[in-house]
């Protein structure tokens, strides 16, 4: 019944989240925003919607643990899965200025949050720094997208993923408000069923969150990555990623915490956040240097976030599930 749970909760989660994003786009099209808005603020909340809610909701449900679990577990999905499995089956370009200028950001956020959680435990006025950091980022972004019409490109190539939504306002209502209850209740049940699982194989809801939640929550990205391939937007996959991974830290993170005090468990706190970094680094090359992903590199990635998932549960470098 658990694992019932938690697979129709993921189904409710990616489904919600789609119909949230379309509806959304659709509606701030018909209000007349403008498309390079659409996709810094419209899209990137809206695929970051499962990690939103499930961290939230955890919070809420007294499960704190899962959420940090689940926003630092997704980031590392994001980059070792969400491109490491697309570039097996084709190669992945990466961007130009916009990207090494959020891959710089995304390890500074990642600092900044180890930093703020060295106590481990990260309040409300640390949620705040993290939301108001989010918030200058979005605007910094757009004024810089405005002055580069290679970033601003690759803004609406990725909005086009999400284009084909309702038209009528009856159905663009109905897409909001029922992408908006799944969430919820794919939230409700995958928190449930995570909990349990947890409980009933004798590891942490840390743990639960860093591999079963966190994959769950950062298919939407990996979707959107495989779309991006078909059209040969390949620069979109990586754009996808790390303004996902930075919604996650401080979006994500922020409001969690606005919400609810996180703890930091100490294992996560000296060994997750410091691979997290790591697999940034680990792209840094590829961004900067504008090396391309192939097979091999694909297959690396892969074999990396494996590696990880299975030292969450038999313990890696002193570090075991609890």
């Amino acid at each position: 019944m658990d694992f019932l749970l938690v697979a129709g909760g993921l189904l409710l989660l990616f489904f919600g989240g789609d119909f949230l994003v379309r509806g959304s786009v659709a509606l701030a099209h018909r209000l007349g925003i403008s498309t390079l808005v659409i996709a810094l603020t419209v899209v990137a909340f809206g695929t970051s919607s499962p990690e939103l809610i499930v961290s939230v909701g955890a919070a809420l449900r007294g499960v704190p643990e899962l959420a940090i679990g689940n926003i630092v577990g997704s980031n590392l999905a994001n980059i070792l899965l969400v491109l490491g499995l697309p570039a097996i089956i084709a190669p992945l370009g990466t961007g130009g200025k916009a990207a090494g200028r959020d891959l710089a950001l995304l390890f500074a956020a990642g600092v900044l949050v180890t930093i703020l959680g060295w106590n481990q435990i990260i309040g409300w006025w640390e949620g705040a720094i993290m939301a108001a950091l989010l918030v200058a980022y979005l605007g910094a972004a757009y004024h810089f997208a405005r002055r580069d019409a290679a970033a601003a490109r690759l803004y609406a190539e990725e909005l086009e993923e999400f284009e084909a939504g309702p038209q009528k306002k009856l159905l663009i209502g109905a897409s909001i408000v029922g992408g908006l209850i799944a969430l919820f209740a794919g939230s409700t049940m995958l928190v449930e069923g995570a909990v349990n699982i947890a409980r009933d194989i004798g590891i942490s809801e840390a743990v639960i969150g860093l591999t079963l939640v966190a994959f769950g929550t950062s298919l939407p990205e990996l979707v959107t990555s495989f779309v991006a391939l078909i059209r040969k937007h390949g620069d979109v996959a990586i754009g996808n990623v790390l303004g996902s991974n930075l919604f996650n830290l401080l979006g994500v993170g922020g409001v969690t915490a606005l919400v609810m005090p996180i703890p930091v468990p100490e294992r996560i706190l000296h060994f997750d956040f410091l691979l997290m970094s790591g697999a940034v680094v680990l792209l840094a090359p590829f961004v900067f240097w504008h090396l391309r992903f192939g097979r091999i590199v694909g297959t690396v990635f892969m074999g990396a976030y494996v590696l990880y998932v299975w030292s969450q549960f038999i313990g890696f470098s002193g570090v075991a599930a609890q």
